[in-house]
């Protein structure tokens, strides 16, 4: 049952932690959300939460967006791959490199500024246990975005990619090119 009063589109926050890779294609890899864990806001995902919203991207060809801060014009990357395991919400993907956005996201991920994961979404499905939490049973998932400050703190960030000596470079690259297109 939806509890009334809920918002219509809400943001939950994961720190990615050890249980985000960011490969040295940008590829990145971790959980979006855990399950049965408290966030800061008293929420708890329960397991199966998202599988209706994941079936019904499956079958209209959909998927999840990644955004940038929840920013639905910064699309950063594409979600591969979303789905559900025993812990949570597993999400494999790449950033868009390409994009000046994407190409800064790698470059904070990459040097430990940003370390979470949040996701948009609607409730479909919610009720309240005996300490007044609310139990997510169902949502409506439409993005999973990369922020500065998380929710969850029980998911943290980590770039297993090794380290560039000069992570800003292709960011300057990037100027260096913006610049001389300027010119011509």
């Amino acid at each position: 049952m939806l509890i009334k009063g809920e918002p219509v589109f809400e943001q939950k926050f994961a720190r990615f932690g050890n249980d985000l890779a960011l490969e040295d294609d940008a590829r990145i890899e971790g959980y979006a959300s855990l399950f049965n864990v408290a966030d800061e806001g008293g929420d708890i995902v329960q397991p199966g939460a998202y599988s209706a919203s994941l079936a019904r991207h499956a079958a209209r060809g959909t998927a999840v967006k990644m955004l940038w801060q929840h920013q639905p014009d910064q699309p950063i990357g594409v979600w591969d791959r979303v789905l559900e395991d025993e812990r949570g919400l597993k999400v494999t993907g790449r950033l868009l490199t390409e994009t000046r956005q994407g190409a800064e996201a790698a470059a904070l991920v990459k040097a430990g500024a940003i370390e979470g994961l949040s996701i948009g979404y609607r409730t479909v499905k919610a009720s309240r246990d005996s300490q007044g939490r609310r139990l997510l049973t169902e949502v409506s998932l439409f993005e999973v975005s990369l922020v500065t400050f998380p929710m969850l703190p029980t998911a943290r960030v980590a770039a297993k990619a090794e380290a560039t000596a000069d992570p800003a470079a292709p960011l300057r690259a990037l100027v260096a090119e913006l610049r001389a297109a300027c010119r011509s």
